[in-house]
């Protein structure tokens, strides 16, 4: 935009655009990141692992650079209703985007501390859970983008799909720490990790519910509270 001249509504729709296009940029660098975390804990890759945990850094600026991003907008530009409404989700799914990605980290460094010599053999329930969460974070995106409130609550609801594996790892888990307390350490890591995929899960409950609110005008608690 040239020096001096007032911004028109082509630039302001350009600039929002670019704002919403970052976001799923953003939501890919996540996705990619639940992925080679979980590759690195089924394969016990501790070079993967820690690439998981340096890309976390970039994430955050990406984050913060969309953030900076859309509170210009909302000061320089004064955007109402359907324009204000899109600039308040982004602020608030790129938050839950970082917490995605701080989960996968934490994954990955959960496969550091597990190490190439562990014996304990990995869950079947662990890649499942991340390829569920992965499903429904992409769904989630697409539905940000088009817009489609419907596609947000039926995410919502599979929520409980994800809870369900984590308590079958759970007992899987518990099981085999009380049969061999020494793999007590190493089923407690496994624990974690199904706990970070549970929770990203969780988070991308929360962006289908800013979907609904982009769409609606009205927040909606949509995920099951059991």
């Amino acid at each position: 935009m040239a020096m001096g001249r007032h911004p028109t509504r082509q630039d302001f729709d350009r600039l929002l655009q670019e704002v919403q296009d970052d976001v799923i940029a953003m939501g890919s660098m996540v996705d990619k990141s639940i992925e080679r975390s979980t590759e690195a804990l089924l394969n016990r890759d501790a070079v993967l692992a820690r690439q998981v945990v340096a890309e976390d850094e970039r994430i955050d600026s990406t984050r913060f650079e969309i953030e900076e991003k859309a509170i210009r907008l909302i000061a320089t530009q004064q955007p109402m209703a359907g324009d204000l409404r899109v600039l308040v989700t982004v602020l608030n799914v790129i938050v839950d985007l970082e917490r995605m990605a701080d989960h996968a980290e934490g994954n990955g460094r959960i496969a550091e501390m597990i190490g190439a010599d562990s014996t304990i053999r990995p869950l079947d329930t662990l890649p499942r859970m991340a390829d569920k969460c992965r499903d429904m974070l992409r769904r989630a995106l697409s539905a940000l983008v088009d817009h489609d409130a419907d596609t947000a609550r039926k995410i919502c609801e599979e929520d409980d799909e994800v809870d369900a594996m984590q308590d079958s790892s759970y007992h899987t888990l518990l099981e085999l720490m009380i049969e061999n307390p020494s793999r007590v350490q190493e089923a407690t890591y496994l624990l974690w990790a199904t706990h970070n995929l549970e929770r990203i899960a969780d988070r991308t409950t929360n962006i289908a519910e800013r979907v609904v609110f982009l769409v609606t005008g009205h927040m909606e608690e949509l995920a099951s509270k059991l």
